[in-house]
């Protein structure tokens, strides 16, 4: 008998949040618009903590993190609809750290433009890199509804990137909407 192979190690949660965070925020920010992003992001993290102990060593780290913020999302957007919005708030001052997404608010607004299952969509599997398989399973749909849904969204945007006031970056379309079919 040969020597067993070792099992997994699993990464310090530190190490985690280092590698997938950027990701995670641009989902959450995607899916629900700058200003809530960053709560979601929060949330999905401080589960994330409290579950990790329990996760299998060789799991997909990044999906689990995405289906948790998909769910911490889903209740940001509930929440919101049964929230007072406030009035005269001040001016956010953008962030000198440089924030995943930053800089690309024209592309952040089309993206908040869609509808909910496009929207998902094109942030799960192009800004997560999520195959349509997994989007399925967190919507509970088939994979191609998840492929159609991506499409769809990304031809919603690319009109809406073409239209004149978007003319300022004709750059940013290829290249942030570009993504292999998964």
């Amino acid at each position: 008998m040969g020597p067993t192979p070792a099992a997994p190690i699993k990464r310090p949660f530190e190490a985690v949040v280092q590698d997938h965070g950027a990701t995670v925020l641009r989902v959450c920010r995607a899916v629900l618009g700058i200003h809530e992003a960053d709560d979601a992001w929060s949330e999905t993290f401080l589960a994330a903590l409290k579950a990790y102990g329990e996760l299998p060593a060789d799991a997909n780290v990044e999906a689990w993190l995405v289906t948790i913020a998909h769910r911490k999302c889903l209740d940001l957007l509930r929440a919101t609809g049964r929230r007072a919005v406030p009035v005269d708030a001040p001016p956010e001052e953008p962030s000198r750290i440089g924030i995943p997404g930053d800089g690309h608010a024209d592309i952040l607004e089309a993206v908040g433009q869609l509808p909910p299952k496009q929207r998902q969509a094109v942030a799960y599997h192009y800004l997560a890199g999520l195959p349509y398989k997994d989007i399925a399973e967190l919507h509970g749909g088939t994979p191609e509804a998840a492929r159609r849904a991506a499409a769809d969204g990304v031809r919603a945007l690319r009109a809406a990137l073409a239209r004149p006031s978007m003319k300022s970056h004709p750059t940013l379309v290829p290249a942030t909407l570009k993504g292999a079919s998964r």
